[in-house]
């Protein structure tokens, strides 16, 4: 089955040529901030280029399926009314956007329409998402899902049964894969659809963070929310079969920012660098099996022509083959209105403020076509951090 899938990566089509094997969507945990991603998956969308692997963990989990589960052609709508729906409100204030110079007060309108979208999600959940448990988990009577967690996922599978054709999500024309933690034994573990069928549970259980959401139980085992270990599938994607690789690295947490001076920025400064990437760790992780092939392609060079037939030396040299690996990195930087809960902020008039700043940071960075280039032989793998302007 996995050959099968690899077959079927291979041949999605790409409007805009890329000399790789696999272009990858790499899609990182955030909440509410994950609209950020579906801005830049528009992006990625209007310059022609298809990613044939998507990888996700929580909130970059859902929009993977959404991106996977839709016609070629529909991904985009899908996405726009999966966001749309989740960040639905009975009234929606006006966020204080244009106000300019008109109003002074413009700057904590916006903080302050911020935190009653963060106040509405914990007391009255989320339309298509989650919706509080009655009694609270700190007075339920009961064992189980009412006992561990604050709020009830069934919204989310059924929007996800709505909008997500798992059919398609499964034919192999994108391979997916999501992280989730096993609770039991505390590992990370990927659902893979080139190793086994997704459904609803799966990506579930990539966003199931406690104490908020339940544990998700698939197969005896139960799982939560992949970010309690990591919170970005790259390595998913670099440490497997080497092959050339174009990789979008989408990430919804900074780890640089200033020194805070309120327990508010605490709060948000915290969960930056809880949540952030540990790219460099990954990237040297490669840089250095790039030195080893280049390493053993000297020492297979030195050897006499018959030896090199010996089938145990073919493999190692198939090991040793160039691969190039070109990273491009977003990374959503908040804005200074934004507060510790940005993450659970839903609404709409931030949604569409994080999309946007996907949709031009990914327009930004591809107005410079040398991005996408392969790195050189020398060098064999190269990255691109790109931020927006402050």
């Amino acid at each position: 089955m996995l050959n099968v899938m690899r077959e079927r990566t291979s041949q999605v089509q790409q409007t805009k040529p890329l000399p790789y094997d696999v272009v990858a969507l790499v899609l990182q945990g955030g909440g509410a901030l994950g609209a950020y991603q579906a801005g830049v998956y528009e992006g990625l969308h209007e310059a022609g280029i298809r990613p044939n692997w998507l990888a996700g963990i929580s909130i970059g989990a859902l929009n993977a399926a959404i991106i996977a589960g839709a016609p070629e052609a529909e991904r985009v709508t899908r996405l726009r009314e999966f966001w749309e729906t989740i960040c639905a409100c009975p009234v929606e204030w006006p966020a204080g956007e244009g106000l300019g110079d008109a109003l002074p007060f413009a700057f904590d309108f916006r903080s302050i329409h911020n935190a009653f979208a963060a106040m509405r999600a914990l007391f009255q959940g989320q339309p298509g998402f989650f919706k509080p448990r009655f009694p609270s988990p700190l007075w339920s009577p009961f064992a189980g899902d009412a006992a561990t967690s604050f709020y009830d996922t069934t919204p989310l599978k059924q929007t996800l049964e709505r909008l997500v054709d798992f059919d398609r999500l499964n034919s192999g024309e994108m391979r997916v894969s999501v992280g989730a933690v096993n609770v039991r034994t505390g590992n990370l573990t990927y659902f893979d659809t080139a190793e086994r069928r997704l459904g609803p549970k799966h990506f579930m259980a990539s966003g199931a963070l406690p104490p908020g959401f339940p544990a998700v139980e698939i197969d005896g085992e139960h799982y939560w929310d992949g970010g309690v270990v990591w919170n970005t599938p790259l390595s998913r994607v670099l440490t497997s079969e080497p092959r050339d690789t174009l990789t979008f690295q989408v990430d919804l947490w900074s780890a640089k920012g200033r020194v805070p001076s309120d327990l508010m920025e605490l709060s948000s400064r915290q969960k930056d660098i809880q949540y952030s990437s540990r790219t460099r760790a990954i990237t040297d992780q490669v840089r250095r099996m790039q030195t080893m092939r280049r390493a053993l392609q000297r020492t297979l060079e030195r050897l006499p022509a018959n030896a090199r037939q010996d089938p145990e030396i073919r493999a190692i040299a198939e090991m040793a083959r160039h691969r190039a690996y070109n990273i491009v990195h977003l990374i959503y930087q908040s804005k200074v209105f934004e507060s510790q809960s940005k993450d659970y902020e839903f609404g709409r008039s931030a949604m569409r403020a994080h999309w946007q700043s996907g949709l031009d940071d990914i327009r930004r960075t591809l107005a410079d076509p040398r991005r996408l280039d392969p790195p050189s032989h020398e060098l064999g793998i190269v990255t691109h951090d790109v931020h927006r302007p402050d």
